[in-house]
């Protein structure tokens, strides 16, 4: 009984030495900065819009907390989204506006390996629009007078990670309307590419 105490002892030792010496190696918390593209469309309920998708891009700061394979990520973004829109009489439309946007997000990592990851995840997203602009017809415009401002969206996505470097390829979708009179929706691809500082 003795002999198996001291083993169990032993074991639950090195567990603990290798436990210390691999966080020693590699923090747990990451702080890096990120940029991109994004295309972004909105949905809308009304017969005489149809959205497409508008070219745009992003940058910002990003936060992970490595738990094992699984992982916590935050991040703070600037937008610059565009999508235009076909109307019905035969015109277009283009609106763009900016965003601040703060995704956190939960991912695992499907392959881990000391210099390698391969991750999938999914999360929530905060959006505070601002100066948004829209030109097209005045009707149109009256329609995106009463811009939400604020808009909770859900993402998800995959990943890669080599050394300090981390590319994500993600699609994230609104949940709220951005012109309530419309109904429209803010429904984006975005391939961010940033890289950890720590």
């Amino acid at each position: 009984m003795k002999q198996h105490f001291l083993s169990l002892s032993a074991l639950l030792l090195c567990i603990t030495c290798s436990v210390d010496i691999q966080a020693q190696q590699t923090p747990a918390f990451h702080i890096g900065v990120k940029g991109g593209t994004s295309f972004t469309k909105t949905s809308t309920e009304s017969s005489l819009l149809e959205g497409k998708y508008g070219f745009g891009y992003q940058a910002g700061v990003m936060t992970r907390m490595d738990i094992g394979r699984l992982y916590v990520q935050g991040e703070a973004l600037f937008n610059k989204r565009k999508t235009s829109y076909d109307i019905k009489d035969g015109s277009s439309a283009k609106l763009t506006w900016n965003a601040i946007d703060i995704p956190v997000v939960i991912g695992y990592k499907v392959v881990k390996a000391d210099e390698f990851n391969v991750r999938v995840f999914a999360g929530g997203v905060y959006s505070y629009a601002f100066n948004n602009k829209i030109s097209t017809s005045h009707a149109i415009q009256e329609g995106f007078i009463k811009f939400d401002k604020s808009n909770i969206g859900i993402t998800g996505g995959v990943g890669v990670d080599y050394k300090n470097f981390t590319v994500d390829l993600r699609y994230e979708t609104g949940l709220s309307n951005i012109s309530k009179d419309f109904k429209s929706k803010p429904h984006s691809f975005s391939l961010g590419i940033g890289y950890f500082l720590f």
